[in-house]
């Protein structure tokens, strides 16, 4: 695996990375994602060098963040940065922050996320 230095950090990420929104699916319900399928292709991402992971409060209905959370057990969150993204479509006031912050954490069963961006951002969500 290939690392380049990201801007100014003190870390090198992965030339390749994961994003968890494009699991593999459930067989019944596609919208979700097979658990035990994607522990096994997280973890194998991680295995082959891959240190950063993108996810999202909304994608596969949740179960990307709590599959997320199920293959870093183990060891592995030590082995990677993890992004997720604050629904902004969602968000209706100053306290919603907080609010889907502590569900991301909850899911993903960790005390802290490396990266957390605004998802959708829009000019109409801006001012929220």
């Amino acid at each position: 695996m290939k690392y380049r230095k990201m801007g100014s950090l003190d870390w090198e990420v992965s030339a390749l990375s994961l994003g968890c929104m494009r699991l593999p699916p459930r067989t019944l319900n596609r919208l979700r994602a097979d658990t035990e399928e994607s522990v096994e292709v997280i973890r194998y991402a991680i295995d082959k060098g891959i240190n950063y992971l993108d996810s999202a409060w909304v994608y596969h209905l949740g179960d990307s963040e709590k599959v997320m959370g199920l293959a870093l057990q183990d060891g592995y969150r030590e082995k990677v940065k993890i992004a997720t993204k604050l629904p902004t479509f969602l968000v209706g006031g100053p306290d919603d922050f907080d609010k889907y912050l502590k569900s991301s954490l909850g899911r993903l069963q960790t005390d802290y996320i490396d990266f957390y961006m605004f998802h959708n951002l829009e000019r109409s969500s801006f001012e929220k």
